[in-house]
């Protein structure tokens, strides 16, 4: 099982004061190192992760694999992630890969005593995908399915320059009563595992727990 501690940063992980947050993640993701001691012991991480997920490819390509990653950190720490991990397998004969990512944010403070439905309406707002209330073991929770464009580095690619790729994901916002929210998502660029891969996160949220301080079980209200 997987943690943020709220107010432990021995993993690099932050919440807030007084509730822990665990899940459980599915084996066979690669984790990014998110809780090295420096930067040294990152690349070396970045290194040995990208040699079992490109056992067959040149160290060149290993070595550019890993700094494209490592060129990611700063929007990582921008975005609150406090884990993200990815999956490669095949379905129907097809290699298709997804992401998942989870990150505690600050609640707006306009959210007010019904954070759900103030989430759930800032993101119809935007327009992001179709936006829905859901109930978790957990507490109550927004999520929201949608696509986005964006751009598959080359290093990445067949041909060695960057191609335009579609993303579709999954996100599902939980809001905490002690002023943050806890945000998971997956994103797949590979349409045929989407079945796969949704079906997966739906175990990952539903497997979220929340503890306070005296490690007691505790739901969100709503």
């Amino acid at each position: 099982m997987s943690a943020i501690a709220a107010e432990e940063n021995r993993q690099g992980m932050a919440g807030g004061p007084g509730i822990d947050v665990r899940w459980i993640m599915p084996e066979g993701f690669f984790e990014i190192p998110m809780d090295a001691e420096d930067l040294d012991a990152t690349a070396e991480q970045l290194i040995e992760m990208s040699r079992a997920v490109m056992p067959e490819a040149t160290f060149e390509v290993q070595l550019q694999w890993a700094v494209m990653v490592a060129a990611h950190y700063d929007s990582f720490i921008e975005a609150g992630i406090q884990y993200s991990g990815f999956v490669l397998t095949e379905v129907d004969d097809e290699r298709c890969t997804a992401t998942v990512t989870i990150s505690m944010i600050d609640l707006d403070e306009r959210a007010g005593a019904q954070p759900v439905g103030f989430l759930a309406s800032t993101m119809r707002h935007l327009g992001i995908g179709q936006v829905g209330e859901i109930a978790l073991p957990c507490g109550p929770a927004v999520s929201c399915i949608g696509t986005r464009k964006g751009t598959l580095d080359g290093s990445l690619t067949a041909s060695g320059s960057d191609e335009p790729v579609v993303t579709s994901f999954i996100q599902v916002q939980i809001p905490l009563d002690n002023g943050t929210a806890l945000v998971l998502e997956m994103s797949t660029p590979t349409p045929k595992g989407w079945d796969v891969f949704s079906a997966m996160f739906a175990g990952v949220v539903k497997s979220v727990r929340l503890f306070n301080e005296s490690g007691k079980s505790i739901v969100m209200p709503g």
